[in-house]
């Protein structure tokens, strides 16, 4: 009788306290590479010059002056605008610094061959990311002063030539690349398609917004410039939104574009697969 009353005491505890549940796994993929077997790009001489796209410039709303240049097609179909953002070291007003190999490399024959696009190049006279301790205490970025006129000239192109709105690409290096994730979060649903490389991501809580947007995250694990954590902790936050997210991991890589995705097909075959998602 004893052991039924000590035995019923058990199952009753054990009705009351349920076996603990395994946490769920995680719905982030990390496609891992390694930068030490990475290609070498070509060199700056093989790429076209900054004057395949046109110099211009634009005044914002808000009073800021942008310089800018555009790669045109000749057409009058519409087609795809890509925004490529510059990081902190082209900052200033010489419509020049910003045109880097990673900008001019949309301008070779093949590239643009099959990739057809508006390509915009603009260059921010003051950051358009700034950085300071997110809530998680990792390291988050914030839209700067100039990322508000970049979005204005966006819509100023959308009006004037034939580009398909439901196609609007952001690109970015570093600081760049940071500006890209926080327009998305500005302006959700206005891009098709964030690639963002070795940027510093906006803070965790903004996901949300930002999940509807898929997004590719690449950063190498050196990475001493802007850290790596926390766009593994943005893409593991963009996921557990229900994000469509990619993480592209290259392993003893430093602050860079990966030499190897400089002039390759397949990150843009991806960009071009999206279209923005309506309602």
């Amino acid at each position: 009788m004893l052991a039924c009353l000590l035995l019923g005491a058990c199952a009753a505890t054990s009705a009351r306290e349920p076996a603990p549940t395994r946490a769920p796994a995680p719905r982030l993929a990390v496609e891992t590479r390694s930068y030490a077997t990475t290609p070498l790009a070509p060199t700056p001489s093989d790429l076209p010059p900054a004057e395949a796209f046109a110099a211009a410039s634009f005044t914002a709303p808000n009073g800021v002056r942008l310089p800018y240049r555009l790669l045109s097609p000749t057409t009058k179909e519409k087609l795809p605008l890509v925004v490529v953002l510059h990081g902190s070291g082209a900052v200033g007003h010489d419509n020049k610094a910003q045109m880097g190999p990673f900008v001019r490399s949309w301008a070779r024959p093949g590239t643009a061959k099959t990739f057809p696009a508006f390509v915009l190049a603009p260059q921010a006279p003051l950051r358009t990311a700034n950085y300071a301790k997110g809530a998680d205490r990792l390291l988050a970025s914030r839209p700067g002063t100039s990322l508000r006129a970049i979005l204005a000239l966006i819509d100023d192109l959308s009006t004037r030539l034939p580009i398909d709105t439901d196609r609007i690409y952001l690109v970015g290096f570093s600081m760049g690349g940071s500006a890209a994730m926080n327009a998305a979060a500005l302006e959700p649903g206005k891009f098709a398609a964030v690639a963002a490389f070795s940027g510093v991501p906006p803070e965790r809580t903004q996901a949300a917004k930002v999940a509807p947007t898929p997004v590719m995250i690449v950063h190498g694990d050196k990475d001493r410039e802007n850290p790596y954590a926390p766009n593994l902790a943005w893409a593991g936050a963009l996921a557990d939104a229900g994000g469509d997210v990619r993480f592209v991991s290259y392993s003893g890589m430093a602050h860079v574009v990966p030499p190897d995705m400089m002039h390759d097909d397949a990150w843009r075959t991806w960009l071009f697969s999206q279209k923005r998602k309506k309602g």
